[in-house]
């Protein structure tokens, strides 16, 4: 602990490290500033009914991603989940068109034309959706919120242009985050919205168990320990990867073959696990939402009770589809973003081999055998996860909003950005010859 202690000190002692995370702190504080911000022509008084319709269910997830901000009305309502979804229209689409996966391999210039489309694109999904929310305003709050007057032009106008304005300030803070900062900036801003709500949640839950008698403290204890070794077992889902040995050659002035492969270095190409990151639940949870869509058109009784399955996001039938999702959309995220091809090929150019295997397309095969061997316990392990929460909901009788943070995207990815930034932080110390946050050990010297 004192290591520890002596590492967090080191941080402050790195001027460029300490600027970045003051930056990074002062935007993170005007974004959540601006979730507080009612649109203008709403009484913030009337909102109890928003609140109410975000409280549990798919409300709470959108509100969650954007803390607090959809229940709110806020300027920054739609959060950054319209670039989120642009960032994924683009990445599929670039499989696809031959011009974005030019961009793709185009390096530097390449990624600065791909962020400007999805910049653009993320500008045409906030104007579907802008409007989509303030339809939901009219169905949601009563006519005397509206300041302007109920269905006014000027007020759905103006709001549309405002919700506009406000995800792409956002999306300008996450790439400013980047630059300036400690990085991961639109996953930072992401983050920081869904730990806004961490302690509302708490407090409910130890209000219902402590204060009313519903379990008592030693109920509380156990749910704590279980939520500590779900964040365990995401960590080790996010850090686990498969090392697959390869052998370089050495070069020798008698030009042995033999005797260059003996002489080789060895090194390793990480796998990992869960290859696909948070994606494939973002994609089932999109999904999701379509079943009830369709079947809310209808008035039948089947329609209806198909309505009210997939709008319980705790019930068995939505965890059942929602995991079987997941499952799918994890082999298939991990086979369009990890190149076994690209990888075999560029291992044949560097002189490199898997030992055991021919390099070409048997390398290829055998990259892509390992890694479907592997992505198949990592898929059900992310699934389970994912609907974790439904389980701790069922059988520990916990909060909805506390139960959240059981297992779901929100925990994969606050788990997932904090390592993203200890080990930002880590290579600022290392760089400046200190021990990393998860190292002890004295204080490195510079090298003179």
């Amino acid at each position: 602990m004192k290591k520890f202690i002596e590492s967090i000190s080191n941080v402050w002692k790195i001027e460029e490290l300490k600027n970045r995370i003051l930056i990074t702190l002062g935007l993170l504080l005007v974004y959540r500033f601006g979730a507080h911000v009612t649109l203008p022509g709403i009484d913030a008084t009337q909102l109890t009914g928003l609140a109410g319709q975000t409280k549990n269910g798919l409300g709470s997830i959108l509100d969650m991603f954007t803390g607090g901000a959809f229940s709110k009305a806020s300027v920054f309502a739609l959060g950054i989940m319209p670039y989120i979804s642009a960032s994924i229209v683009v990445q599929l689409m670039g499989i696809a068109i031959p011009y974005l996966q030019k961009l793709q391999n185009d390096g530097e210039s390449g990624r600065k034309k791909i962020n400007q489309i999805t910049r653009w694109l993320t500008i045409v999904i906030t104007l579907v959706q802008g409007p989509t929310y303030i339809y939901n305003l009219y169905r949601t709050l009563p006519s005397s919120a509206f300041l302007l007057g109920f269905n006014s032009f000027e007020f759905l106008f103006s709001s549309v242009i405002i919700l506009v304005t406000g995800t792409i300030f956002a999306m300008w803070l996450g790439e400013k985050i980047t630059d300036k900062g400690i990085g991961n900036g639109i996953s930072l801003l992401i983050m920081v919205g869904i730990l806004a709500r961490f302690p509302q949640a708490f407090i409910q839950e130890f209000t219902t168990r402590v204060t009313n008698n519903n379990g008592g403290p030693m109920l509380l204890v156990i749910e704590i320990i279980v939520w500590l070794l779900v964040i365990i077992s995401c960590v080790l889902l996010i850090m686990a990867v498969r090392k697959i040995p390869v052998q370089y050659a050495r070069r020798t002035t008698s030009g042995d073959y033999e005797q260059d492969l003996m002489g080789g270095n060895r090194q390793w190409i990480p796998l990992k696990l869960n290859a696909s990151g948070v994606m494939p639940i973002i994609f089932a949870q999109a999904i999701m939402f379509i079943p009830a869509a369709v079947a809310g058109l209808s008035k039948s009784d089947t329609s209806q009770s198909i309505v009210g399955a997939f709008s319980n996001m705790f019930g068995f039938w939505y965890n059942l589809v929602f995991a079987t999702l997941i499952v799918v959309f994890t082999f298939f995220y991990t086979a369009i973003t990890v190149p076994t091809n690209k990888m075999s090929d560029d291992l044949k150019r560097s002189g490199g081999f898997i030992p055991g295997v021919r390099p070409g397309v048997e390398t290829s095969d055998f990259l892509d055998k390992v890694m479907s061997l592997i992505t198949f316990p990592g898929s059900l392990f992310l699934a389970l996860i994912a609907v974790f929460p439904a389980i701790v909901v069922s059988f520990m009788d916990v909060q909805q909003s506390w139960a959240m943070f059981f297992g779901g995207t929100s925990l994969i990815i606050m788990v997932g950005v904090a390592i993203d930034t200890i080990q930002q932080i880590n290579s600022y110390l290392l760089n400046k010859h200190y021990d990393g946050l998860m190292k002890t050990g004295k204080n490195r010297k510079a090298v003179a």
